[in-house]
């Protein structure tokens, strides 16, 4: 048969085996793709995971055919050590992404940047943590459209490979309180010295308590971060705004109860300042000021 090609094709015994090698290897990968295709790949129910088996399938067959015929036609690879460690450099480029994942859980594993119950932020995504995988970790999303940090419903896989390359923030992680702020905006004309002290009986009432535990808490994450934190009870700020005067109420509340203490101490103030006529509320608005009228004695201009 060698003799025969050679005679009316013009083809050399050497050419031949090349040509029948790369015939036979072509064919093998092939028939192992479709095979793979039929019992595997397309057997997976979630088009994403499908796509992106399909996908590294083809990258892994592309390799090995360059690998084999690179071999075939140009002599290449002839040490078998040498073929082995290209071919496991080229699964290690189509498995680049799984292996990060893989080293991520490792990671996750080992280092605990987050646990089962956490809530974390990462990246843009801020969630509670609802379960934790070989390839990725998933999270209860919070925040979002919906206001003061409550529950969208909706369910986010993210990949472990994303705790080496997006920030993470815990908020749970040893010290389970954040601190809060509500902002109360009032009147320049305002008993302001009276609205301070009524949130400050407001903020003792509602927060008082976490303050206690918080501390015990602190003590403890301490051992592992460099955590300090010399006040920790309640505290009313006083600020001076364009619209008038600005009282911050900072105090420490439960990562998930933030917006139901917000609520408490919001129907507490409203109905507080309604009992006092000298208290009120500062919103966007213009007035004319006269100085002659309304200013104080020693700003008005001398006749």
């Amino acid at each position: 048969m060698e003799e025969f090609i050679q005679n009316y094709l013009g083809i050399s015994p050497v050419l031949q085996i090349k040509l029948l090698n790369t015939i036979i290897l072509i064919g093998v990968l092939y028939t192992i793709i479709k095979l793979a295709s039929k019992f595997f790949i397309n057997k997976i129910e979630d088009v994403s995971n499908r796509y992106l088996w399909l996908k590294i399938s083809r990258y892994i067959t592309v390799f090995i055919a360059f690998i084999g015929l690179s071999k075939i036609w140009l002599g290449a690879f002839d040490s078998f050590g040498t073929y082995l460690g290209l071919l496991s450099a080229g699964l290690a480029i189509a498995f680049k992404d799984l292996l990060i994942n893989l080293v991520g859980w490792l990671f996750i594993l080992i280092r605990k940047p987050l646990r089962l119950g956490d809530r974390i932020q990462i990246g843009e995504v801020t969630g509670d943590v609802i379960d934790i995988r070989i390839f990725q970790f998933s999270v209860m999303e919070i925040g979002n459209w919906v206001d003061a940090d409550q529950s969208t419903g909706r369910i986010i896989h993210i990949p472990n490979g994303f705790v080496f390359s997006k920030f993470q923030a815990n908020y749970t992680e040893g010290f389970e309180y954040i601190w809060n702020e509500i902002p109360v905006l009032l009147t320049f004309e305002s008993d302001w010295k009276k609205a301070k002290t009524i949130l400050e009986e407001i903020l003792n009432k509602n927060t008082i308590h976490f303050s206690e535990e918080a501390e015990k808490q602190i003590k403890r994450t301490a051992r592992k971060f460099l955590i300090f934190y010399n006040k920790l009870s309640p505290i009313v700020y006083t600020t001076v705004k364009d619209s008038g005067v600005l009282l911050t109420m900072r105090f420490l509340c439960e990562v998930r109860k933030r917006r139901g203490v917000d609520m408490v101490i919001w129907e507490a103030v409203l109905n507080e300042f309604a009992k006092h006529d000298n208290i009120d509320f500062a919103y966007p608005t213009q007035r004319f000021y006269n100085n002659l009228a309304e200013g104080k004695q020693g700003t008005k201009p001398l006749k």
